[in-house]
This record gives C-alpha cells, sequence and structure tokens, in this order.
C-alpha cells in the first residue's frame, strides 16, 4: 500500500490525466467557518435555498455528513470553452450592450459540470482504490451540503474572493470545484495568502448589488440565484436590473482582473452548445417544452425547467422592449402576446409585465 505522504502526488498526476488543474486536500475541522455560515443563514441571504438552512451546520462537519471521514481531497476543473478567443471578458461586455441577444452564463453553454465532474471524480477515487485498496469515500460536486469554497480555500486551490467565489493567481475564478471526502489520513496542502488587496471591482459592477460588503453576498438579490434557484416571481423592482441574462450572470466574474489568467479547458463537455450562445431571445422565447428539454439535454440549464425558461426571457424581452426600435418593439410585442394566454400564471405575469415597458420609453 502506498503512503499518504508517496500518495498526495500521485493523485494529483492521476487528477492530471482526468482533466483536473489541481488537486489540494484538507483537513475535516472547519469550526471556525462555523459562525459566518450561520448569521448567514439567520440573516435569510440564502433565500429560498432551503437545504442550506435544514444542513446548518453540517456543511460546516463533513465527519458529521459522511462519518469516518478525516480528510477531503478538493479538485479544480477549468471550464472556459476549448476555442474561448484571448480578450474574451470583453466580448462577454460587448453581449450584454446588445438587449436583443440572450446571454447564458459561460459555465452553463456547455455539458451539465455536475456530470462532467462527478464521473471523473469517481474514476479518480477508482485509481486511488487500485493503489492502496478500498476505502471509504464519497464523491461532490456542489450537490450536497459541503462547505466547497471553504474546503478549496483551505486547501490552497485559492483565496476566497471579496465576491465570495475562490480565485487563484493561475486560473481566476472560471473553474468548477469537487470533492471526495476519504476516510484515510492525507498531509493537507497549505492554504495561499489572498490577493484582492483594496480592489473593489465585484462590488461595484454588481448590477443588483447583491454583494452587500467584501465576502457577504445576499443570494435573493443575486441574478444567477433569481434565474436558477428561485422558483417565484422575479422581484419587481430588480426585473430592470436583469438585462438580457437569462440564465446566470457572470459580471463579477469579468470584471476580476485575475480573470486575465483563467484557463482554457482541456475537455470538450464544456464547448458551446449550438443554440445556447449567440441566439436572440426572440427565437429561444419561442421553443416550446419539447424543444427546450430537447436543446437542454445533457447540460445545466434543463434543470430550472420550461417555466422558468420563459420567466426569464420574458423579463429580458421587456427589458429589450425598452431600448428597442420601432419594428424591433414590434417583434417583440408580438412574441410576448404569443404566450400571454400562457397555462401558467407565473409566465403570463411576466408577460404582462414585459408588454408594459414599451410605455416606458427608452
Amino acid at each position: 500500500m502506498m503512503v499518504s505522504s508517496q500518495l498526495v502526488p500521485q493523485i494529483q498526476q492521476w487528477a492530471r490525466e482526468l482533466g483536473f488543474s489541481q488537486i489540494g486536500v484538507a483537513g475535516v475541522d472547519l469550526s471556525s467557518a462555523e459562525p459566518g455560515l450561520m448569521q448567514w443563514l439567520e440573516q435569510g441571504f440564502h433565500g429560498e435555498m432551503h437545504y442550506m438552512h435544514a444542513h446548518g451546520v453540517r456543511r460546516a462537519r463533513p465527519a458529521e455528513l459522511v462519518p469516518g471521514t478525516v480528510s477531503v481531497i478538493t479538485a479544480r476543473m477549468d471550464y472556459l470553452p476549448r476555442d474561448t478567443p484571448a480578450g474574451w471578458p470583453a466580448l462577454e461586455w460587448q453581449r450584454l450592450q446588445r438587449p436583443q441577444e440572450a446571454i447564458v452564463s459561460v459555465y452553463a453553454r456547455g455539458r451539465d459540470y455536475h456530470k462532467v465532474l462527478r464521473a471523473r471524480l469517481q474514476k479518480l477515487s477508482d485509481r486511488i482504490a487500485t493503489a492502496v485498496g478500498p476505502f471509504g469515500h464519497r464523491v461532490f460536486t456542489d450537490s450536497a451540503p459541503v462547505l466547497e469554497a471553504e474546503l478549496a480555500s483551505r486547501s490552497g486551490q485559492g483565496w476566497r474572493g471579496k465576491h465570495t467565489l475562490v480565485l487563484s493567481r493561475e486560473a481566476g475564478s472560471m473553474f468548477f470545484l469537487g470533492e471526495i471526502y476519504v476516510d484515510m489520513p492525507l498531509p493537507a496542502t497549505p492554504a495561499v495568502s489572498p490577493h484582492c488587496g483594496s480592489c473593489q471591482a465585484c462590488i461595484e459592477v454588481c448590477p443588483t448589488q447583491a454583494i452587500i460588503a467584501p465576502h457577504r453576498l445576499d443570494a435573493r438579490r443575486c441574478i444567477s440565484y433569481l434565474t436558477i434557484e428561485h422558483g417565484g416571481p422575479i422581484p419587481l423592482e430588480l426585473r430592470p436590473l436583469l438585462g438580457n441574462r437569462i440564465y446566470g450572470c457572470d459580471d463579477c466574474q469579468l470584471v476580476c482582473p485575475w480573470n486575465k489568467y483563467a484557463q482554457v479547458s482541456s475537455l470538450p463537455d464544456f464547448d458551446q452548445r449550438a443554440g445556447l450562445a449567440d441566439q436572440q431571445l426572440i427565437a429561444l422565447f419561442a421553443w416550446d417544452e419539447e424543444t427546450f428539454l430537447r436543446m437542454t439535454e445533457g447540460g445545466p440549464i434543463r434543470r430550472i425547467g420550461h417555466e422558468r425558461w420563459l420567466r426569464n426571457l420574458a423579463v429580458a424581452l421587456g427589458n429589450a422592449l425598452r431600448q428597442a426600435d420601432a419594428p424591433q418593439a414590434a417583434a417583440v410585442r408580438a412574441a410576448l402576446l404569443a404566450r400571454s394566454q400562457h397555462p401558467s400564471e407565473l409566465v403570463r405575469e411576466h408577460v404582462r409585465w414585459a408588454l408594459q415597458q414599451s410605455s416606458h420609453g427608452a
């Protein structure tokens, strides 16, 4: 059996072969993170993500979540599509300036990362088992009450940026994180020091001012939360601020200076899928449920369902209507009117709101 001091470098090598960019190891004592977690939950900043409150401090106690856990292997996987050009943030800002264009967060334009990471973390676990024999483990990919960013920062994947995402000097923040909880002691990899300094760019750029203080996010105002996790009506005062973002928001990452070092993925899984990038709002709003399910098969967007998809698009179309010239406005109104009798009251209400935007002027 391979001793633990030799095992971590070997795991790192196997992980690179599987498409991971970095492997770290953290201990399981996260007690110092518990007060901040509980305060965040008590203030209601998690919104409708009730699972966060239900699990409470178990999120900060890996050995309670998976009994027997003594170490956590953390993994980073970069996700920028393989054909991402240099200067890609500028191109993304330009997309946001075209009101009729539908903006899907970069990470969601490819295959569902949950599936990609889970499968490869399991393959990595199998490789470890081949070397050391059967061992207790459980794989996580943003799918359970895991303090993912805390474990990542403790294991040297990066530091917590002021937007709460993990930042790396070598890779910015354009990456996914995954974990393997294991029942064998492994030497922890050292944490890195933070390098945000006095920069407040992410706080200042947030369209809805969801980053209420450094390292403090009110998810109820976050566009990613509103368009993905939130199931009901989008608050009226926030709708105009969504612009043409229909699934997620990348603004705090686009503005971050560290993302000039963001790495392109080595995997085809995260290449942009046809139909989700460079698309017009009207075209996507016309998708019936069957088309939606077909076009989002295997991708992360499918999980919000057709009803929320139409809700998000209706808001974006309303925002486009405020800025449209006469021919564009007529086409937008026609698209919205075609959904005005939709069976879902959630969709109908957002369509009514969108149609009212034309009277507000440019």
